[in-house]
């Protein structure tokens, strides 16, 4: 018998549809915020075969198999980095679809073994990849990129959004010990910049790779993560990347960056100064870095989660 292919359809916003390949249809979700945002991700899709929340949210009522994709435990783990309203209401989100859902994938295994400590649910694991954009970008894109942006000759450069997580005071500190100019992209959160950083706000995703490019390094200083996807996208462009050594950046950089402890200015100063100065050591982390980066992709990703719907009686 001919098989017959199921539809695919993603709840997405407005402004994300257009990211979606065209054999998914989108069915637009209005944008919402607070509580309005968590009421929206425990509706109903109605009709299915499989229900996949990518971002944590399953509805309440999911009249499905149910799969949640389970990205990090912040708002358990380091719930100072968070308005107290989003822990509360993300924190019931998360039980519900760790309890409820038929299969959990992890991003990682640091997110896996936390799963498990904290809500003794096991979850198959699912690493992130680079994107197709995140390669080494040629020179005229370079020139392009630091022409746009008035960029200093050297620089570090950190993309994230400004939020407690990213310990980027201490960042600036050490680029001050050092005398590198450092250079922030990203939308600034709940933190504002610290002086006398240069602050590029939120830069398309186009002009990332030739922005990794130009930099002299990418500083990666994060308290915690899932999984940490940013420097490994900086590592696919062939940018050296220094970053703190935590269970999910030691897991997917160890060898490929340079990892310190978390808050000590000092050992970052002294790390960001040897890959200045030493050319060498600069090229062979980013040589490493381009290597690891390539061990990671998406096709790897969606035979894992093929695999999950297999399990769940869904054919794919």
């Amino acid at each position: 018998m001919p098989q017959v292919r199921a539809e695919l359809v993603a709840r997405v916003r407005p402004d994300a549809a257009h990211e979606l390949p065209p054999e998914i249809r989108p069915e637009l979700r209005p944008p919402r915020h607070g509580v309005r945002y968590l009421l929206e991700g425990a509706r109903s899709l109605g009709p299915a075969d499989l229900v996949h929340g990518l971002d944590v949210h399953v509805p309440a009522r999911p009249q499905a198999p149910s799969v949640a994709t389970i990205h990090d435990l912040a708002v358990f783990d380091v719930p100072w980095a968070f308005a107290r309203g989003w822990v509360v209401g993300n924190r019931a989100v998360a039980r519900h679809a760790i309890h409820r859902a038929d299969v959990l994938i992890a991003v990682s295994a640091f997110t896996a073994d936390r799963i498990a400590a904290r809500f003794r649910r096991q979850a198959v694991v699912s690493l992130l990849a680079p994107g197709p954009r995140f390669r080494p970008p040629p020179a005229e894109a370079v020139d392009a990129v630091r022409r746009r942006f008035a960029l200093p000759e050297r620089f570090a450069l950190h993309v994230g959004t400004l939020e407690p997580r990213k310990d980027v005071a201490t960042l600036a500190a050490a680029c001050a010990r050092v005398g590198l100019p450092l250079v922030l992209a990203g939308r600034i959160g709940r933190l504002p910049p610290p002086a006398p950083a240069i602050t590029l706000g939120y830069v398309a995703g186009s002009d990332l790779p030739a922005l990794y490019g130009a930099a002299t390094l990418v500083a990666y200083p994060s308290l915690y993560e899932g999984f940490g996807l940013p420097p490994l996208e900086a590592m696919a462009c062939g940018a050296a990347v220094v970053a703190y050594r935590i269970p999910a950046l030691e897991e997917n950089l160890a060898g490929a960056a340079v990892l310190t402890p978390p808050r000590d200015e000092a050992a970052l100063a002294a790390a960001i100064s040897s890959l200045v100065a030493d050319e060498a050591l600069r090229s062979e982390m980013a040589a490493a870095g381009r290597e690891r980066a390539g061990a990671y992709s998406w096709s790897a990703t969606a035979a894992v989660t093929a695999g999950v719907y297999r399990g769940l009686g869904v054919p794919c």
